[in-house]
């Protein structure tokens, strides 16, 4: 693509976050904003989901005076203004959620900014995902959320309750760059929209995906804003990638609806509800990567996006740990190097 698209040009003569970078920030400039904003997106916007969040977490904060309003439904990008918005992939919404915001928020907010139309729209209109009902709050993420700890623990367990004592205790992959997780499963040109709710048993069975589950749940559990993935991890490598995602495992029990794809069992799903991926040399600095000494133990933490999903009665929490995802996120050559020029022979 040299010379030929100015994007990607920019992508490899500046793959860290720098000064290049730093002057594109739009949200650096948000700061004295007087004018009445409605942020909107979408919970499964595989292009932009930091954007809207952000967004309108930084209006919030520096404009204190100025009406900021904050709409999420499960919508893809750009999925808010087109479309129904009542499944993505084999997962229902259970209503078209499209129409609802464009008629009872969109409109409702611009005919009373623009005309004086009274106005019934909460500041924080968000769609809540697992039990398909939306949800309004005065501020996101809401103020009644209590952060919680979920621990990995040995045997592929997951608990809300922390270990009684340390252990050296730990599971090993091996990260193979000619051989990447794929992020669906299958083979597809294109970047699909549905791998974000998109069932994960395939990557399940692979020897280079580590597996955590909870018991089957005996009461309801929100998650309502972001998620923190705090791993200590060691490489034989000098760099690596590490990739969380977060799941909603569906019982035996669970039936199929309208939407479920052919031949597809929603029973045992496991739907992705939120993933994320560090490169391991920008664990602490975007604009200053740094190597990991191999064999010694690292901490790597990184934030997932924000979400609003009940895990339901009955159903599992589960998280998935790899260091590939193929062709979503590049390979790492898993040597510290700046990726943008390296050659086949660099991945190991």
């Amino acid at each position: 693509y040299k010379d030929t698209i100015r994007l990607w040009n920019e992508m490899m003569d500046h793959p860290d976050y720098d000064q290049h970078w730093k002057d594109r920030n739009v949200l650096t400039h948000l700061h004295d904003i007087k004018t009445p904003t409605l942020v909107t997106g979408g919970w499964y916007d595989a292009e932009d989901l930091y954007g809207a969040i952000n967004t309108y977490k930084v209006l919030v904060k520096n404009n204190p005076k100025t009406p900021v309003y904050f709409a999420m439904g499960p919508w893809v990008h750009g999925g808010w203004a087109r479309g129904n918005g009542d499944h993505l992939g084999d997962v229902s919404f259970g209503e078209p959620t499209g129409p609802m915001y464009r008629e009872k928020i969109e409109f409702a907010f611009f005919s009373h900014y623009l005309k004086g139309t009274p106005m019934d729209v909460a500041n924080v209109n968000t769609f809540e995902t697992g039990i398909n009902q939306w949800k309004t709050y005065k501020q996101w993420p809401p103020v009644e959320a209590k952060e919680k700890n979920l621990y990995l623990l040995p045997g592929g367990k997951l608990s809300f309750t922390a270990p009684t004592a340390a252990k050296n205790d730990y599971k090993e992959f091996v990260s193979d760059p000619m051989n990447p997780v794929p992020f669906i499963d299958g083979t597809d040109f294109d970047m699909t929209r549905e791998y974000m709710t998109a069932d994960q048993r395939f990557a399940e069975k692979r020897p280079d995906v580590l597996t955590y589950q909870t018991e089957i749940l005996d009461k309801d559990i929100t998650i309502a804003g972001n998620i923190w993935a705090n791993l200590k991890v060691s490489t034989t490598g000098t760099d690596a990638d590490w990739l969380v995602k977060v799941l909603d495992v569906y019982p035996d029990t669970a039936s199929a609806n309208k939407f479920t794809g052919k031949g597809v069992s929603m029973a045992g799903y496991e739907q992705m509800v939120r993933s994320e991926a560090m490169r391991g040399k920008y664990r602490n600095s975007f604009s200053k990567p740094e190597p990991f000494v191999p064999g010694k133990v690292t901490p790597v933490n990184f934030e997932l996006q924000d979400v609003l999903h009940i895990f339901k009665k009955g159903h599992r929490i589960m998280v998935q740990i790899q260091s590939t995802w193929f062709p979503l996120i590049d390979r790492n050559t898993q040597q510290f190097q700046d990726i943008m020029k390296a050659k086949d022979a660099d991945f190991k």
